[in-house]
């Protein structure tokens, strides 16, 4: 059911009917109970009626929130309930997420965007007086259930290398922060000389005058290439890339992994390419220009996920990457986790969060490929 059509249903009930059903529901019992006046009885059997019928639809919070209105708004509501609760993306996206862990504290997961939510927790343990923390609490969540997740009221916010300014990359109803990191793009990564060679003579092609996507199109044309599902690259291949073989996979290392089809190129996030080709899969090779540049199809920058109507979080969230930002605190955090040389394991036993064990599977399961349009 829609989340418009919520209040109609429940405006049909008067608000003394809501109120008397409410007192009923709330009063002790007594000698009298069975005495009640039937108008009153009536009403509270149609409050409980409507009460059962309304769960799947999501729509029992909204009839307690007309007979009880929860008072102030979403920063409140995290002030009371004392945790946060953050969406993750399904895939680990190194170095922004790691792979869970298991240490002595139990199953942990870090990275870039673990960093920050830590941040944002605490800027929101501030905000609310910083009498009890503000505990992050992790939710794998698949893209395509973003909007759901977060409009239901199931997430409070989404931190996966999120891209705010790709065409097609998030439905409305969805809003995104200020960029937490600028430098993302898709790259190109390759496994035979070959194919790196047919991409690279397209490039040659335009060393007087630049169009990288001229290049590209010559240059995979007739080239298997893989995407990752409902990520900024594949958007881009479906709109820019009309002469390939898409494979579209549930994952990046579905799309390392796969045999059927073979994969000649593979499309991604340019710094989790950076990562991952010198320390996971050093059999793929991370294309650059002729001139030894970056090769970079198209711009992106990551944000911050969360519903529209949150505006009081979004100022939040706001305020807070501008801070970081400003004082510097963001590019050291980019600098640690894309430059420095460590071991993530021993980060995620010192600082990373806590990941529930039945949530493991999910994390691990890397899906399959599948041409696109099938």
């Amino acid at each position: 059911m829609a989340l418009h059509d919520r209040r109609p249903i429940l405006t049909d009930m008067t608000a003394n009917d809501l109120s008397s059903g409410a007192r009923l529901i709330h009063s002790h019992s007594d000698a009298n109970d069975g005495r009640r006046p039937i108008g009153i009885r009536c009403r509270l059997l149609l409050f409980m009626m409507l009460a059962g019928l309304l769960p799947g639809c999501g729509l029992v919070f909204d009839a307690i929130e007309l007979v009880h209105p929860l008072t102030g708004d979403e920063l409140s509501t995290i002030c009371s309930r004392g945790r946060l609760r953050v969406g993750i993306s399904v895939e680990p996206f190194r170095p922004f997420v790691f792979p869970a862990v298991y240490t002595d504290e139990g199953i942990r997961v870090t990275g870039l965007d673990v960093e920050l939510i830590r941040e944002v927790s605490r800027a929101l343990s501030d905000h609310c007086g910083g009498r009890q923390p503000i505990v992050p609490t992790l939710h794998l969540t698949r893209f395509r259930d973003l909007l759901i997740e977060l409009n239901e009221g199931h997430l409070d916010l989404f931190v996966s290398s999120f891209s705010g300014n790709v065409p097609g990359s998030h439905p409305g109803g969805l809003w995104t922060s200020i960029p937490y990191f600028h430098d993302g793009g898709i790259g190109v990564i390759v496994r035979r000389p070959d194919v790196e060679e047919k991409v690279l003579a397209a490039l040659h092609h335009q060393t007087e005058q630049i169009d990288t996507l001229a290049a590209m199109q010559e240059g995979l044309s007739g080239l298997t290439v893989a995407v990752q599902n409902r990520r900024t690259a594949h958007f881009y291949a479906e709109a820019n890339l009309p002469r390939t073989k898409l494979v579209v996979c549930d994952s990046l290392p579905a799309a390392v992994e796969t045999k059927d089809p073979p994969i000649d190129v593979i499309l991604t996030d340019y710094p989790i390419l950076q990562y991952v080709t010198k320390r996971v899969w050093p059999d793929w090779r991370l294309l650059e220009r002729p001139d030894g540049s970056p090769l970079i199809l198209t711009r992106e920058y990551f944000s911050i996920v969360t519903s529209e109507e949150k505006r009081r979080l979004q100022w939040l969230l706001n305020n807070l990457l501008y801070r970081l930002e400003e004082t510097g605190r963001l590019a050291k955090m980019r600098r640690r986790w894309l430059q420095e040389d460590y071991a993530p394991t021993r980060r995620a036993t010192v600082e990373g969060l806590p990941l529930e064990v039945s949530k493991v599977p999910g994390h691990y399961n890397q899906g399959q490929c599948r041409m696109a349009g099938k």
